[in-house]
């Protein structure tokens, strides 16, 4: 019986030991450039360079609209690039009349370095300061949009740079509760580094939020946006419930309505 019981214990370390050396490829499962569309943005776009706030260099794209009413800084999730989206964030800076701005995290697309937690943080605000350079406006006048991982990136930036308004799609209260909820049997909640704790850090915000989040969701369970919607301490939010989405189901036409409307409204 002992011999069983080690020959497990030796196991459970050892799968234990496993998934934390591959904890940064399992947050970051960033596309290769290979599988990007690096040239769906020539001409659409402006593509730009920046150093992040260690002096990390990030790559990203730029679409300005001829009269914006906002500019938005748009975080993606974390199985993603800026070639997958250059299709949406023309839509939104036709829709809401912006500026938009999305980049890539360090170890993602042509930006440099590895990806971690305080890493993202220092990119996510240098690109904050960035985009209100150019915008010629402060950090606060922002509107930070930031879906799944994106959504603990902008999180975040707001909690030290500010904002005028969050708009939260099917991100999380805190990385370590999905990692628990996934691997019930682990601790997860004591030896994993990248926790992105956003119950923490949006307490810090005031200002006005948007979340949204799919009661079907599969990877992150519909019960960790309530916590984070529950945790936000402005008046001014709005919860949006997709009725059977799913993590990566398209948002409805009736979200990007109502998110004109909340936007409209500050």
């Amino acid at each position: 019986m002992r011999r069983i019981v080690r020959g497990v214990a030796l196991a459970y370390l050892v799968v234990l030991l496993v998934l934390m050396w591959l904890e940064t490829a399992l947050v970051y499962p960033a596309p290769t450039l290979a599988e990007g569309d690096w040239l769906s943005a020539n001409g659409r776009c402006e593509e730009v360079e920046f150093a992040s706030l260690d002096g990390v260099k990030l790559h990203g794209y730029y679409f300005t609209h001829p009269e914006p009413m906002r500019s938005i800084l748009y975080c993606h999730g974390n199985g993603e690039d800026i070639s997958h989206n250059v299709d949406l964030m023309e839509f939104l800076r036709d829709r809401y009349a912006a500026n938009v701005l999305i980049f890539d995290y360090r170890g993602y697309g042509h930006s440099a370095g590895k990806p971690n937690e305080a890493g993202l943080v220092n990119d996510g605000r240098a690109a904050s300061r960035f985009l209100a350079e150019r915008a010629g406006c402060k950090t606060s006048d922002l509107v930070l949009w930031g879906r799944s991982l994106g959504g603990g990136v902008v999180v975040a930036i707001a909690a030290e740079e500010g904002a005028k308004a969050l708009v939260l799609e099917s991100t999380f209260s805190r990385m370590v509760d999905v990692g628990a909820a996934r691997f019930p049997w682990l601790p997860v909640r004591l030896v994993m580094r990248n926790r992105y704790d956003s119950l923490a850090r949006i307490a810090k915000f005031n200002g006005p939020v948007f979340q949204s989040h799919g009661d079907a969701d599969e990877v992150v369970p519909f019960r960790f946006a309530e916590q984070l919607f529950t945790a936000i301490p402005s008046a001014n939010k709005k919860f949006f419930t997709v009725c059977g989405g799913l993590h990566n189901s398209p948002q409805p036409e009736r979200y990007y309505q109502e998110v004109a409307a909340f936007l409209d409204a500050i």
